[in-house]
């Protein structure tokens, strides 16, 4: 049996009796699977990013993931911010915004990068540890059952571009990589996982992947989108 302790998003318990259970964990024996969303700000010992108060003090997302990463079973850092910094840490990053992994470089945390994570590449990774207590992971700790093969690899238009037809416009339905395509260097499975209920995703509607499920998102994948200037008239 299962029990989610604690989310901002979900529970039904506010203030500080929301962080109690928290700090319930924080001081219990019990094990127990931390998974975080969000960058951690570090800038003034975190105070740009206050999760709750607890005793009349603010509670940063910097100090709970310590005192909670120190004790959990498993880490999982849920999206592109929180697996590397993503939008959060994006230049010139006031907040001084970085990956759990900096903030706890001494733990194993397993990393589901996407802006956003698709439900079931966390479901799937929560599944496996529950069931099997480990699920196997690449050199950069991500789940290989969701991120073992670049989305070029799947494309249902890669034939396009080995035949060299490219389009010049979106909306065309040939290959997308000389509009900025980030197929090439992003390990996801979202050609055949598909999004908004397994119908669709941004290559099936004629736009370019913009790599959020890459390390470096977004400043690294910037520009989304490139045109031809050079393009005969």
């Amino acid at each position: 049996m299962t029990e989610l302790v604690y989310s901002n998003s979900l529970m039904a318990a506010e203030g500080e009796r929301a962080i109690q259970k928290l700090m319930d964990l924080v001081n219990s024996d019990e094990e127990f699977i931390l998974a975080v969303e969000g960058a951690i700000a570090t800038k003034n010992d975190g105070l740009f990013n206050i999760i709750g108060r607890w005793q009349g003090e603010p509670l940063t997302a910097l100090k709970a993931a310590k005192m909670l990463g120190e004790k959990a079973m498993h880490i999982i850092a849920v999206g592109a911010c929180a697996t590397h910094g993503g939008f959060s840490a994006a230049k010139p990053n006031p907040s001084g915004s970085v990956g759990l992994q900096t903030i706890l470089p001494d733990k194993k945390v397993i990393k589901l990068p996407g802006c956003p994570t698709h439900p079931d590449w966390f479901l799937g990774t929560l599944a496996s540890l529950l069931m099997y207590g480990e699920i196997e992971l690449d050199r950069r700790d991500r789940p290989l059952l969701f991120y073992s093969t670049t989305i070029h690899d799947r494309c249902p238009r890669r034939t396009y571009f080995n035949q060299g037809i490219f389009a010049k416009k979106l909306g065309e339905k040939t290959c997308l990589f000389k509009l900025g395509c980030r197929g090439p260097v992003t390990r996801t499975d979202c050609p055949t996982r598909q999004w908004d209920g397994y119908v669709n995703w941004p290559i099936g509607a004629d736009t370019p992947c913009i790599g959020c499920a890459q390390f470096g998102f977004p400043d690294q994948m910037s520009p989304f989108i490139s045109f031809d200037t050079t393009e005969e008239s």
